[in-house]
């Protein structure tokens, strides 16, 4: 599960495999400070999502090769726009929604995850989450057809 996530993410096999380590690294050095209700799978994919994000976020910030520091700005800048309208859909898409609806959506439609898993990851029942679900992808058909 944390190397899916990883992968997923970092889309780079050798990137995710350093950031699985580094999860479970993180879990071990800080097992003292981990309560009982915030371990398990649910724990596992909060630290993997936070790990690959901060290396992502330490790449953007530095090219791995000095030549491709130019490209890298450049493609940073091209995805501005698209980050600001992607950011605006989701915000209007999950306005007004428990931040659990957007884990589901997240959980089966980014990670591939079935409904029984998401289920089990979300500790509700499966007609709980798919009614979740099809509440997501009615707003989607609203704002496609408000467009």
């Amino acid at each position: 599960m944390v190397l899916r996530r990883c992968r997923l993410l970092l889309r780079d096999e050798a990137k995710a495999l350093d950031a699985m380590h580094d999860t479970f690294v993180q879990v071990l050095r800080r097992q003292d400070e981990l309560d009982a209700a915030g371990t398990g799978s649910s724990l596992l994919f909060t630290v993997a999502t936070n790990v690959c994000l901060n290396q992502l976020r330490g790449s953007r910030r530095k090219a791995e090769d000095p030549s491709d520091e130019r490209v890298l700005q450049i493609a940073q800048d091209l995805d501005l726009e698209a980050r600001a309208a992607a950011r605006s859909l989701l915000g209007r898409l999950f306005a007004g929604e428990p931040e659990t609806t957007a884990t589901i959506a997240v959980l089966h439609w980014v990670d591939g995850m079935t409904w029984d898993e998401v289920a089990k990851e979300m500790k509700m029942s499966v007609s709980g989450v798919r009614k979740r679900a099809r509440g997501i992808t009615e707003r989607v058909k609203q704002l496609e057809e408000a467009a």
